[in-house]
């Protein structure tokens, strides 16, 4: 995975290329493939903490600071010429990309759980995920779900494949909270600028969307604390109110754990009342039985309940096939 720090520079920008961004940008996937055989570019990388060279993070750095969007001959002589400005966004940034359409993921597995509901988001960024009763749905297949006053301006589109259990109505949220290393905050314009530069270059309705999705969080921000998921879990499950059921989700965040601390917050996640949604890569929660025997949906992305597989998913909440059960 791109995301292994542990991985030489150029292996991290090749995988990224064949399996991340193939089929997704055509940008990124040229550009990551051009620094993976560039012995000049990946030096200039690897002056970053190896955490840090990651491409989408590099790439994302770049777009921020002005790099224009064209084939990698450009972008290198661009980022050979603002390494500093580069360099130092990467270094004080990190990747925290808030796709509200993962909602879209989530909403079949809340279906199944007793409200009033306090959702918990670990990896929280700026919480455009904890808001997915604020937003209309298409699923292939179904009627458009829309929030009880009425069709939102965010309308998320999601290909169903399988029996997936899109419910009559959208969920009744009555505490939302997350947990970030570096909270983000949607009505500071830089906040948003740098969620807008990860957004990949030929993602349009994405961006679309952050912005649509930004002014209803903007209206009523979450409850976000700064810290460690680990050392945060408990004390903010701690302040949901009596007579809500909590729901502790993530979506594409515990990959960047080491595996201990990922077995240490599945083990506090599990002692806690509630449930557990997770929707990661999937080796990242081995203990997690993963059905082979379906075929996914174009992605390795294992949607799961309380530790056991629900659907496959597309990480940008685009797709989702639902296992039924064994």
């Amino acid at each position: 995975m791109s995301v292994d720090s542990g991985a030489p520079t150029a292996e991290r920008y090749r995988v990224f290329a064949d399996v991340e961004a193939r089929g997704m940008s055509a940008t990124y996937e040229a550009w990551a493939r051009g620094v993976a055989g560039d012995p000049g570019t990946v030096a200039l990388i690897d002056e970053l903490p190896s955490p840090k060279r990651q491409p989408n993070l590099v790439f994302s750095a770049a777009r921020y600071q002005g790099a224009p969007t064209g084939p990698y001959r450009v972008f290198r002589d661009w980022l050979h010429g603002h390494w500093v400005e580069v360099r130092a966004t990467a270094l004080s940034h990190a990747t925290q990309t808030n796709e509200a359409a993962r909602c879209a993921l989530h909403v079949p597995a809340l279906a199944g759980i007793e409200g009033p509901i306090a959702l918990l988001e670990v990896g929280a960024s700026v919480g455009l995920c904890l808001y997915p009763e604020r937003y209309s749905y298409r699923y292939t297949g179904y009627p458009q779900l829309d929030p009880a006053a009425g069709p939102s301006p965010v309308v998320l589109d999601c290909t169903a494949n399988g029996p997936v259990p899109v419910p009559g109505r959208l969920p009744e949220v009555v505490w939302r909270g997350g947990i970030d290393l570096n909270p983000l905050d949607v009505r500071h314009p830089d906040d948003l600028a740098w969620l807008d530069a990860l957004v990949w270059p030929e993602h349009d309705d994405r961006r679309a969307r952050l912005r649509a999705a930004a002014a209803i969080v903007a209206a009523d921000p979450p409850h976000i604390v700064a810290g460690d998921v680990n050392d945060r879990l408990v004390a903010l499950a701690a302040e949901v109110p009596d007579g809500a059921t909590l729901v502790v989700f993530h979506t594409v965040v515990l990959m960047y754990l080491d595996p201990h601390a990922r077995e240490r917050f599945a083990e506090t996640v599990r002692a806690l009342p509630g449930h557990w949604i997770s929707a990661e890569p999937r080796t990242v929660l081995p203990a997690i039985r993963v059905r082979d025997d379906v075929p996914n949906a174009g992605s390795d992305l294992v949607l799961a309940l309380d530790g056991v597989q629900l659907a496959w998913a597309q990480p940008h909440g685009r797709a989702i096939r639902w296992v039924p059960n064994p």
